[in-house]
């Protein structure tokens, strides 16, 4: 397994990058996955419309500083001629890559004929994936976020591969396949068979495989076991961005990096808070890392207690107050917890 991963001509020294998530993977939080190791992040994934739209919004999505590269822009639609106008627009904002998401199982996104749905839909995907490449003219690699299909039916798969297999032959540089079908939404587990078999058919095509990939060994096993290239981190990385370096360690075959300790978690955590200060404003901040620090509360060795505050918070002042009592580095607390799977972590020096 190499630890190199090249999507077009952007070179990764890691096989791994941070997916788009919705609510999540602004720019405060692709700042802290770099800083803990990330080589390359995804912004959240942005419906097409708002790209176009001058105001505000845009100027949020658009806005990229020097620190924020390599970076993906994940664009989600229903129409081919909007889709490529968009995703003009993002190579224009700077943005490193073009990401298609034809994999969102949300209900209000479905019933829009956007995201998974077009997954049912393959001469419509198809025809998306060629405005975009067209738009974009080169300029930047286009690459696909995918599920293994709308369901598990034969249907369902044979239009997966009909877009895969169509995609590839129009320029794609890479597709990220989640296993799990749009109808199982987050479901049971993702099947990594399916990846193995995808990786199979595409030969020398880059797939990175995405589906249940909470802890730094699911990530390597995921690639061991079904041979793609590289993985993006989604769910898992939330709150949690040691991740990186872990799976940094594995890959180097060195030792496992220890967990972070509360000090550490508390620096990681007041820098996040004032990226996202800077990023929202104080108020708006406030609210967007209440549910950061929900997840981040969980590496904590006294966790619950945490969380429980946390939740509570509703101004500045309280965030202060959580880190002042919490996240004292001053402290002597127990030995902080290693996450080894979704919503499971270990204490340091336990065994695996």
């Amino acid at each position: 397994m190499s630890g190199m991963l090249s999507i077009g001509p952007i070179r990764l020294d890691m096989p791994v990058a941070q997916a788009a998530l919705s609510g999540y993977s602004d720019l405060a939080m692709r700042r802290v996955a770099r800083l803990h190791g990330a080589p390359y992040t995804h912004n959240e994934v942005v419906l097409d419309k708002l790209v176009l739209v001058r105001g505000r919004k845009q100027r949020f999505i658009t806005g990229l500083p020097p620190d924020d590269h390599p970076v993906g822009g994940q664009l989600m639609g229903a129409e081919p001629a909007v889709f490529a106008q968009a995703a003009a627009a993002l190579v224009e904002a700077g943005y490193d890559c073009i990401d298609i998401n034809f994999a969102c199982p949300v209900r209000k996104v479905l019933g829009r004929c956007r995201g998974g749905f077009l997954l049912s839909q393959p001469q419509t995907a198809l025809e998306i994936i060629r405005s975009v490449l067209d738009a974009v003219a080169g300029r930047r690699p286009v690459t696909l976020k995918m599920r293994r299909g709308m369901d598990a039916s034969t249907r369902g798969e044979h239009d997966f591969f009909t877009i895969l297999d169509g995609a590839f032959e129009l320029g794609a540089a890479a597709v990220t396949v989640h296993a799990r079908t749009v109808q199982q939404r987050y479901e049971g587990p993702s099947d990594w068979s399916f990846l193995a078999r995808v990786k199979r058919h595409v030969g020398d095509r880059i797939v990175l495989g995405s589906g249940d990939l909470f802890a730094a060994e699911d990530c390597i096993r995921m690639m061991n076991q079904t041979g793609v290239d590289g993985v993006t981190v989604a769910r898992g990385c939330i709150g949690y961005p040691w991740l990186f370096e872990e799976i940094r360690a594995l890959l180097a075959g060195k030792p496992w990096p220890e967990p972070p300790s509360v000090a550490r978690q508390g620096e990681t955590i007041r820098r996040h808070y004032a990226w996202a200060v800077e990023l929202h404003g104080q108020k708006t901040a406030c609210k967007v890392m209440r549910k950061f620090g929900i997840k981040y509360s969980e590496s904590h060795p006294v966790g619950l207690a945490v969380r429980d505050a946390f939740i509570k918070v509703r101004t500045s002042q309280d965030w202060e107050a959580v880190m002042n009592q919490w996240y004292d580095p001053g402290r002597e607390w127990p030995p902080a917890r290693r996450r080894v799977g979704p919503g499971h972590l270990i204490a340091a020096g336990a065994e695996l």
